[in-house]
Formats: C-alpha cells, sequence, structure tokens
C-alpha cells in the first residue's frame, strides 16, 4: 500500500472537510501557477509555509517529499541561466548567467515549491478514503472516484505479482540484459501481467456485485458543514484571488 505518513493527526487542516481541503488546494495552487511575479510567488510560498504549520508536519518528513523536485530545480539551475538571452548578470570564464534566466528559476523554484507544499498541506493529510470522499462531494464522476481508489488498492498487488512473475523466470535461468532474449522476456512478463490484472479485475467486479455494488460512492466517514470549514473556504479563496487581482492591477 501507498504510505499515508501525513493523513493521520489532531491539527485545525486535519478537522477540516477533504471537499473543503480539495477546492482551496485547487483554487491556491491555480492562482500560484498563474502568478508571474517574483515577489508575488513569496507571498504564494509563505502562505504555503503558514498551512504547513496549522497542519502541524514533520519538516523532515516535509523535505524527503520535496527532494525529487529539488533534483529538478537543479536541472533548472544548471540549464536557463546560461541558455536565456538578456542581460549578463555575471560571467565566469565562457559561462554567462544572464538577469532573465536568473529570475525565471527564482520564479520557477519559488512556485513549484509553494504548490508542492499546498498540497502536501492539505490533500496528504487525508486518507485515500477520505479524499474520494471529497471528490464525490465535490461532484467528482463516480468513475474517476472509483479508479482512484481500485488504482490505490489494487496497485500494490499487481506489482506482487510481477515480482512473482519475475522471480518465476528467474528461477528458469533468465539473466536480465541488453539482448533480444531479455526485451522478449520482459515483453511476454508485461502481457502475462496485463492478462492476470484484467482476470482480476473481473473478479473484483463480480465479488463487489455479490455484495450489493450499485455503482455509488458510500462512506462511513460524515462531514457536518461548520464555521471553521466556510471560513478557511472562503480565506483561502479570497486570499488567492486577491493576490492574482493585486498582481494584475498594480504590478
Amino acid at each position: 500500500m501507498i504510505e499515508e505518513k501525513f493523513a493521520f493527526g489532531n491539527s485545525m487542516i486535519h478537522g477540516l472537510s477533504p471537499a473543503v481541503r480539495i477546492v482551496s488546494a485547487g483554487v491556491l495552487s491555480s492562482c500560484a501557477a498563474l502568478c508571474d511575479n517574483l515577489y508575488m510567488s513569496g507571498a504564494y510560498l509563505g502562505i504555503a509555509l503558514v498551512l504547513c504549520c496549522m497542519a502541524k508536519l514533520n519538516w523532515k518528513d516535509v523535505l524527503l517529499r520535496l527532494k525529487p523536485v529539488f533534483w529538478f530545480l537543479l536541472m533548472i539551475w544548471i540549464v536557463l541561466p546560461l541558455t536565456f538571452d538578456g542581460e549578463v548578470l555575471f560571467k565566469y570564464g565562457i559561462l554567462e548567467f544572464t538577469r532573465p534566466g536568473i529570475e525565471l528559476c527564482a520564479k520557477i523554484t519559488v512556485k513549484s515549491v509553494s504548490i508542492l507544499l499546498m498540497f502536501t498541506a492539505l490533500i496528504a493529510t487525508m486518507s485515500i478514503a477520505s479524499l474520494g470522499n471529497g471528490l464525490h462531494r465535490i461532484h467528482v464522476p463516480d468513475k474517476m472516484v472509483f479508479l482512484l481508489l481500485m488504482s490505490y488498492r489494487y496497485i500494490a498487488v499487481i506489482q506482487e505479482e510481477y515480482h512473482r512473475l519475475l522471480r518465476a523466470a528467474k528461477f528458469r535461468g533468465f539473466v536480465p540484459g541488453t539482448n533480444l532474449h531479455s526485451y522478449k522476456t520482459f515483453a511476454y512478463l508485461a502481457g502475462m501481467l496485463f492478462v492476470r490484472a484484467s482476470l482480476r479485475a473481473r473478479r473484483v467486479h463480480n465479488a463487489m456485485l455479490c455484495r450489493g455494488f450499485h455503482r455509488k460512492f458510500y462512506t462511513l466517514d460524515l462531514y457536518q458543514p461548520n464555521v471553521l470549514n466556510t471560513v478557511f473556504l472562503t480565506g483561502t479563496c479570497l486570499a488567492g484571488v486577491a493576490l492574482v487581482l493585486f498582481e494584475r492591477v498594480w504590478m
């Protein structure tokens, strides 16, 4: 199963309705993605940090989650300042670092980190079942919700099935390599994995029908409307829209 490291806690964020958190994350991340000013990007980063503090997240775990993004951003910092046209900020030998390239890298970095922190604070702090509940409450199509929940449930099962098939091949003398025989073997493994996944999906569907499944999403988690949800949703939406308008009008 996929680890839900931040899903359980006693913070104010954990007590909010999943639908409210999903909408808030969507609004704030969309506004941050539309931002084209470095200083305004810093404002979104500040909001993201406040949300992480409100969720009482372990900062060590948060930095570990940001690690893949940092590697991607490192590549951007290596390439863009050297290839972007514009005023040369400083020069080192034959390497010329341009001001527009550095500014663009800074904006991409701040916006990427801000959006990931927002989703970590608002989305990663709920279980996959609560996420499905929230998507259902905001009227996301049931098929998409079922696809998300079933993918989460069975992705680890399919992974175990792949390792089982690979072990069986190795017991029969298969040694992976860069040759035609290896490519054919992996193609056979992929085909067999697809066949077994299809058969398992059919069995699971029949089992669900036997248990009264009627293509509707049911959950035992009930989130009653309260003032905190209303205030939080209103505040996050107003903050995002206000920053967008401020950038468009005064920046």
